[in-house]
């Protein structure tokens, strides 16, 4: 089934006709609430009388990910706070949050688009839906939860982890549609499979799997382990959470993008420069139909390309390649974004340890993992007897592990490094991050 026929299956001409009349009155919108806009655009010497149309975009300045750090908590909204109804957060470089909030007609668009990947994976109205993404702050676990609910779908709210429980709720629930991160699914795999579950009897019969990059051999092993379709949804607290886009399960060849809602462009992310359809660049939103944070030209860092060929399931728009990778050096830990810069922000406050460091990426037991291998200074040494080292060390470990866990939001492994043994630069970019995943 389609969701929203109506809107999903516009012809180009039209859905053009559509976007172009909501940037204009956009750019008008944000121009007259938002300060940050007014001031860019005066800026760049654009006045929104000159934004008619969607071939006007590349003119418009681009938003940046500092932009909302620059303007926290509240100053990008474009409404006042009592027409907020609900705030979401995301993890951010320095510490403090990446903050978003939604109006009642957010909430209800939100909604929309969710019930539209949940139609595009190939659920329908009194389906049973699992939702182990997690709920809080992240948009992960409130945002399918609604979208399911909008659709019509009987809701498990079970948030994630606990694969005992999960495993339970399969199979005595019947659950039809089930939602988590690709990395959970084949733990969850592994853990049916170890407990003697016959798989294939099993109800489900679609996992939509997002909040990492993952890759078709990844779903190849899953639909095989599972005996159900895996589809792709992409989305980003950002510019509405998860509901961007999703694959449709009919063809599985790319992510249509909620057009209506989000405009789309792929730019060189050295130049800033739009390229063709096809071309490998970074992913940029811009946010049509956002009342309470309306984004303009957000560039997401995420690598992809567009895809506006017709595709089998009858919808008209286009599709983005699942993401190839980021333009920056975030990392994407079980869903959680972590940044270096985060990880060296909480080492640096602690005197026991040098600037140096090192981080290992690695997927363990199906899941991400990272490593964190700080530099310990010879201060640390002189400080402690001797026969004292061994228990000052794991000590040191267990601190080192708390603070990171308060600052990432998520457990790491920290093994100590002797002075000296972190890597330095050569003349060169310092490159304190391996990654031994293989997707």
């Amino acid at each position: 089934m389609i969701w929203n026929e109506q809107l999903e299956t516009l012809e180009r001409a039209a859905l053009d006709a559509l976007q172009s009349e909501r940037l204009a009155a956009l750019v008008a919108y944000v121009y007259g609430r938002v300060p940050f806009y007014q001031r860019q655009f005066d800026k760049h010497n654009i006045a929104p009388s000159d934004i008619k149309d969607v071939r006007d975009l590349s003119r418009l300045p681009f938003t940046v990910k500092s932009d909302l750090r620059d303007n926290y908590p509240f100053d990008l909204f474009a409404v006042p706070m009592r027409e907020v109804l609900r705030v979401h957060a995301s993890s951010g470089t320095t510490g403090k949050p990446t903050v978003v909030g939604y109006t009642k007609d957010d909430l209800h668009t939100w909604a929309e688009v969710v019930a539209r990947c949940f139609a595009l994976s190939g659920a329908v109205p009194g389906d049973m839906f699992q939702n182990a993404y997690g709920y809080g702050l992240f948009t992960g676990g409130l945002g399918m939860h609604y979208g399911a609910e909008l659709m019509g779908l009987t809701t498990i709210p079970v948030s994630g982890g606990n694969t005992a429980r999960q495993m339970l709720l399969l199979q005595d629930f019947q659950t039809d549609i089930m939602a988590c991160t690709p990395s959970y699914a084949l733990t969850l795999a592994d853990a049916l499979v170890a407990e003697g579950v016959d798989v294939a009897q099993l109800k489900v019969r679609a996992f939509i799997l997002g909040a990492e990059p993952w890759s078709d051999a990844m779903r190849t092993e899953i639909e095989a382990v599972l005996h159900a379709d895996a589809v792709n949804i992409y989305g980003l607290s950002e510019i509405i959470g998860p509901g961007v886009s999703n694959e449709c399960v009919e063809a599985k060849d790319g992510l249509h993008i909620m057009e209506d809602h989000f405009l789309p462009e792929i730019i060189d992310p050295q130049t800033g420069d739009v390229l063709p359809e096809g071309a490998v660049g970074e992913l940029v939103l811009t946010t049509l139909t956002k009342q309470a944070l309306p984004l303009i030209r957000y560039r997401t860092g995420d690598l992809c390309s567009l895809n506006y060929a017709s595709c089998i399931c009858g919808r008209t728009h286009v599709r983005m390649s699942g993401v190839l990778g980021r333009v920056d050096d975030m990392l994407v830990i079980r869903g959680v974004n972590v940044f270096p810069s985060q990880i060296e922000a909480a080492l640096i406050g602690l005197d026991a340890l040098s600037p140096h460091y090192q981080l290992i990426v690695t997927r363990e037991d199906r899941l991400d993992a990272i490593e964190v291998r700080p530099e310990v200074t010879e201060a640390f040494f002189a400080r402690i007897d001797a026969l004292d080292t061994d228990a000052a060390a794991v000590a040191l470990t267990t601190h080192v592990k708390h603070v990171l866990r308060e600052a990432l939001g998520l457990s790491t492994t920290v093994t100590l490094l002797a002075p000296g043994e972190a890597p330095r630069s050569q003349g060169g970019k310092i490159k304190r991050v391996e990654d031994r995943r293989s997707i």
